[in-house]
C-alpha cells in the first residue's frame, strides 16, 4: 500500500490509498484516523478495476478534492500497457461512481485539481515527465492547454521528469503545488512551485532544492527504491501533514509548521 490521498471529513482524516495484490493489480482502499497518524482500514476496497481501461493494471494513485457535497477523485487507470487519468465521484468516500477517462491521451497521470475555481473555471494540473494544465466548467470534461506549464530542469533534482503531488493549496501569494521530481538515477524527490492566481500557467517561484528526499531505509529500498512520492496534504491546526509513498511499498508522513 502506498501513494495515498487524504482529506478531512467531519474532523476525521480519511485516507484513500493504493493497494496491490500479489499479481500487481491495484485497488483503492479507505482508512480513517482521528489523529492523522493511527489509521483503521476498511476490510474491502472502495474502488476496484471494472472497466476495460483499467482491468489488468488497476486503479492507482488517487487524489481527492471536495466541491459542495461531492468528492472528486482522480486516479490513474492502468490496463497493463496504457495509463490514463480517470475520475470518480462520491458523497461518502465509500460508494463511487466512475466517469471514465478525462484525459484520453495514450499516457496521462497524476491529476491534481485546484480546490476552488480560478478565474471562474476549475483548474487541474496533471501529467508525468512534464506538468500540464487543463480547464473545466463541470469537473467532468476537461480541455488541455496546448503547452506544458512546467518542465524538468537540467542539473536539478527534477532533471528527468516531474508530476503533480497532492491537490494544490490556494494562498494569498498564489497556487502552491507540491510536486514529485526525479533525476537520471530515478531518485524521486519532492519539490514545490507557486503559480499565479491571475494566470495559473505562470510560475512565480520554484524550489531549487527538494523539500523531501529519500533518507530512511523504507524509502531507499522497496518495490522501486529511492522514492518519496507525495500525494496527500492536510492542514491540522498550525501543522501541515504531508502523506507520501516510500519506495512504492509503504505510506509515510512528514509534518511541517505553518509560517506565521
Amino acid at each position: 500500500m502506498f501513494n495515498p490521498a487524504v482529506i478531512l471529513k467531519d474532523h476525521t482524516f480519511c485516507m484513500l490509498y493504493r493497494a496491490q495484490d500479489h499479481n500487481g493489480t491495484s485497488r483503492i482502499g479507505l482508512a480513517k484516523s482521528v489523529d492523522g497518524i493511527n489509521f483503521t482500514r476498511r476490510p474491502e476496497p472502495v474502488l476496484s478495476p471494472t472497466e476495460p481501461y483499467e482491468i489488468w493494471g488497476g486503479c492507482e494513485d488517487p487524489r481527492v478534492v471536495k466541491f459542495g457535497d461531492t468528492y472528486y477523485m482522480t486516479y490513474t487507470a492502468y490496463n497493463g500497457y496504457e495509463a490514463k487519468l480517470a475520475l470518480a465521484t462520491s458523497k461518502d468516500l465509500i460508494h463511487w461512481e466512475k466517469h471514465g477517462i478525462i484525459i484520453p491521451w495514450p499516457w496521462s497521470k497524476s491529476g491534481a485539481i485546484v480546490p476552488q475555481k480560478i478565474n471562474g473555471e476549475y483548474v487541474m494540473y496533471f501529467g508525468d515527465s512534464n506538468i500540464w494544465i487543463a480547464y473545466s466548467n463541470d469537473l467532468l470534461h476537461w480541455k488541455v492547454a496546448p503547452e506544458p506549464v512546467m518542465r524538468p530542469r537540467s542539473g536539478h533534482f527534477d532533471s528527468r521528469g516531474i508530476e503533480p503531488g497532492p491537490p494544490p493549496i490556494v494562498t494569498d501569494q498564489g497556487i502552491l503545488l507540491i510536486y514529485n521530481g526525479w533525476n537520471n538515477d530515478i531518485t524521486y524527490k519532492v519539490g514545490a512551485v507557486l503559480f499565479s492566481k491571475r494566470d495559473p500557467t505562470q510560475i512565480l517561484k520554484r524550489t531549487d532544492q527538494p523539500i523531501l528526499e529519500p533518507s530512511e531505509k523504507w524509502e531507499r529500498s522497496g518495490q522501486i527504491s529511492n522514492v518519496v512520492f507525495a500525494s496527500g496534504l492536510v492542514k491540522k491546526g498550525n501543522d501541515w501533514y504531508l502523506y507520501y509513498g516510500g519506495a512504492d511499498k509503504c505510506i509515510n508522513l512528514a509534518i511541517a509548521k505553518s509560517s506565521p
